[in-house]
């Protein structure tokens, strides 16, 4: 039976790893995997990888002990690679284009699925209940791996030194203007979030620009500033009102800090405890050198008294 939302949130528990035991790593697009592998590995802790081919970098293959490169849809072959490294643990980290993986044409036959996956996602994307809600294929992920004995673990709890505090982080405050911007698009992020559309949206003078869906968040920096061409508008990233912090985290890092500028943003507030901040002495430099205003707080009108 598929795992409800509720369930999957109540799964987010501490993590107890025996001495070099061995964790695996799911790794997808983007700096947050090696992040995590680092942080395992300094641990005592071997690190066994499926990366994901077409998303995962080459630089994965020397911040893990074990690397499998494979398809998406190759389920059978992770589960097997992880029970003969004896794996009991995994962890998800990087970012998976969606758009890319379900409406980049034809699903099967351009990701090869095995039987597995095809048990695992064949009664949510055929026929005519399909459902392909983040939540409803993650809740379908995690069945399939506890089937198979192995515990999927969010990368928080292995690094939670990863995760943003409160407080405003950078030398330059948000504007008033801004600090307005950022508490109404705390509320509208939210909303979204509970919604499964997205966790990030570009606000100026009380006024939605652009909100993230699947494209993801860089793409929605982008359009922000094709949108607003004078700039000055300031971007919200929050995690969902029941977010499982095994998957999908909110995350930013140089990366993030670059494109808004780029874009013509100006500030970035972001949920204190719940994202993920890549890089943080490096974000926060770059952020400082661009002049872009990053601010961590845990509701919004927190943000008030945090500046």
């Amino acid at each position: 039976m598929d795992a409800s939302v509720d369930d999957v949130v109540s799964n987010d528990i501490d993590v107890t790893l025996a001495a070099g035991e061995p964790v695996g790593l799911v790794a997808g697009w983007g700096r947050f995997p090696i992040s995590v592998a680092h942080r395992i590995r300094e641990g005592g802790n071997p690190v066994v990888c499926v990366a994901i081919s077409g998303h995962a970098g080459p630089e994965i293959e020397a911040a893990c002990d074990h690397v499998l490169w494979s398809g998406v849809g190759r389920f059978g072959r992770h589960l097997r690679f992880f029970k003969k490294q004896n794996v009991t643990k995994v962890t998800m980290a990087g970012k998976l284009f969606k758009s890319d993986l379900l409406y980049g044409g034809s699903l099967w036959l351009r990701h090869f699925p095995d039987l597995t996956c095809l048990r695992t996602f064949g009664p949510l994307l055929m026929g005519r209940g399909r459902d392909a809600r983040d939540d409803r294929l993650l809740s379908a992920v995690i069945d399939t791996y506890h089937r198979n004995r192995i515990e999927i673990c969010s990368a928080t709890r292995l690094a939670p030194e990863l995760l943003v505090k409160e407080g405003l982080l950078t030398r330059k405050s948000l504007s008033t203007s801004a600090m307005r911007d950022a508490e109404f698009g705390w509320s509208i992020a939210k909303t979204m979030g509970g919604l499964d559309i997205g966790q990030a949206v570009a606000i100026k003078d009380g006024t939605v620009i652009a909100v993230e869906a699947i494209e993801g968040t860089d793409a929605c920096i982008r359009r922000s500033g094709e949108l607003c061409r004078r700039g000055g508008w300031t971007l919200v990233k929050v995690s969902k009102p029941n977010q499982d912090m095994r998957f999908d985290v909110p995350t930013i890092g140089t990366q993030t800090i670059q494109n808004v500028a780029d874009a013509g943003g100006v500030a970035i507030a972001i949920e204190a405890d719940r994202t993920i901040l890549l890089d943080q002495e490096d974000t926060i430099a770059l952020a400082d050198r661009l002049g872009i205003a990053l601010i961590a707080f845990k509701r919004a009108k927190s943000a008030s008294v945090a500046a």
